[in-house]
């Protein structure tokens, strides 16, 4: 008789409820996959991962707490060998070279169909990466041509989420509790995003990334 495969034990974080509901039905469906816990905050992501075994943690970017980014950065430094799939609505050719830059083993659209996702939780677990169809055309044109970076590619990850926030309207008082700084702090980020960017008020970080067709957060 054939052994079985031991189960591929997956933690999936997001800050809604139908979503983590949706993917955990699909994930639970197969005979290789479970889904052994939920988070729906940065805190609480790092409170499962390090009381339960976790084999895969499937993970939304704009939960409350930390940024996504800060949190998949803090997981590399203690779990090294931990793959992280970042499951986001964001578009991928915003938020996937970041992602992976940050350690993260891929990083796909909430519109991605239930078979790809299967298939990305399997490959994050056997140490392969995915790349979107997107991410594989842009490294296809980065071997071609040297590509110019626009403004907002200058900006650390940390200024990055600052940016999104503040193109949003949100204050900064709000924005601080969002991610648990303070609101100097984010004061002085918004300050460096601007200079960077070569502009002068929030209105202009708005029109930008409306221009530029960046998702900013809600």
């Amino acid at each position: 008789m054939p052994r079985r495969k031991p189960l591929i034990k997956i933690l999936v974080a997001d800050d809604h409820v139908v979503v983590r509901e949706g993917l955990i039905r699909i994930i639970d469906q197969t005979s290789d996959l479970k889904v052994v816990g939920e988070a729906e905050s940065s805190i609480e992501v790092l409170q499962k991962i390090r009381s339960i075994k976790v084999d895969v943690l499937l993970l939304d970017l704009g939960m409350p707490g930390r940024g996504g980014l800060e949190v998949i950065k803090q997981i590399k430094i203690e779990y090294p060998d931990l793959p992280v799939l970042v499951f986001s609505m964001h578009p991928e050719d915003q938020y996937e070279v970041r992602v992976l830059k940050a350690g993260a083993s891929g990083y796909l659209n909430k519109r991605t169909p239930p078979d790809q996702l299967l298939n990305a939780i399997r490959n994050a677990h056997s140490g392969k990466k995915f790349l979107s169809p997107i991410m594989n055309e842009k490294l296809a044109t980065n071997l071609r041509a040297k590509p110019t970076e626009l403004p907002h590619e200058l900006l650390s990850d940390r200024e990055f989420e600052v940016l999104c926030f503040l193109a949003a309207g949100k204050r900064i008082i709000d924005i601080a509790q969002q991610l648990g700084l303070s609101s100097k702090t984010i004061t002085s980020h918004r300050e460096r995003i601007l200079k960077k960017m070569k502009l002068k008020t929030n209105a202009d970080l708005t029109r930008y990334c409306i221009e530029k067709k960046i998702s900013i957060y809600s």
